[in-house]
């Protein structure tokens, strides 16, 4: 099959590089030349990479279509490209619903919704989708791990906590500048903290079967480092302040 990326920017990148290191079997890969930069370097690493000017194009000659831009640009192109009913059409477009694509395409293709992460280039992390599709999900699979979600609504809620990646970041930014100051080498300074969090994730990860709130308690000794940490946080509202951005990001999502 030939898959093609209407939209060409981090998350395509990613996806994109995230399937030319898998199994998964396809013909070619059609890529539009909106960004100019991360198309012709997905062409120079991998084989099978074609860029295309026009998006019409590349619905023509694809399978699957993966809608990969931002939402002003996908309420303003995808109403003018004709889709045809045997295809395949992922969105990646955050704010843009089922009924909204499906109204825009004009045509009865199956149309699924979903969140991939920069991550994925890496064959790794959770990939939800709505609705539910074995065909998407075995794809994704190749990818990461699929959750498939049948209620759009609360897909939101996925969706949401995808708003938090950039902030976790911060978080390690912070914690690196934090050691920086303190007189630590950079690159020793990102080196611990990323390897810190990565054997954090891991280890919860292996434990995500139990309730998390056994790994807070766990994880602290009575008038330790970690219990001066996690009270301190609490008293400061960090975490409330979490909750808060994720209702304030739903609330985003659940008005589209």
């Amino acid at each position: 099959m030939n898959l093609g990326f209407i939209g060409t920017g981090k998350i395509t990148s990613s996806v994109v590089t995230g399937i030319c290191g898998s199994d998964l079997k396809y013909k070619k890969i059609f890529v539009s030349s909106r960004n100019r930069t991360v198309s012709k370097n997905l062409k120079k690493k991998f084989k099978k990479i074609y860029i295309i000017e026009n998006n019409q194009e590349i619905i023509d000659k694809c399978n699957w279509i993966f809608l990969a831009v931002t939402p002003n640009v996908a309420k303003k192109i995808i109403k003018k490209l004709k889709f045809r009913n045997n295809q395949m059409i992922v969105s990646f477009v955050a704010t843009l619903n089922l009924s909204d694509i499906k109204k825009a395409i004009k045509v009865k293709a199956k149309v699924v919704r979903a969140i991939p992460l920069p991550f994925i280039s890496l064959r790794k992390g959770p990939v939800p989708i709505c609705p539910p599709n074995r065909k998407v999900k075995n794809f994704f699979n190749k990818l990461g791990t699929t959750i498939e979600i049948k209620n759009e609504k609360l897909s939101n809620n996925f969706w949401s906590m995808s708003g938090m990646m950039a902030p976790f970041y911060q978080l390690l930014s912070t914690k690196s500048d934090w050691l920086v100051k303190k007189g630590i080498k950079r690159d020793n300074a990102q080196k611990y903290v990323t390897s810190l969090f990565v054997a954090l994730s891991e280890d919860s990860f292996v434990n995500s079967k139990k309730d998390l709130k056994y790994l807070v308690k766990d994880s602290q000794t009575s008038k330790g480092l970690n219990e001066q940490g996690v009270k301190e946080l609490r008293k400061a509202g960090f975490y409330r302040s979490t909750v808060k951005t994720l209702n304030s990001i739903l609330r985003r999502l659940n008005k589209v």
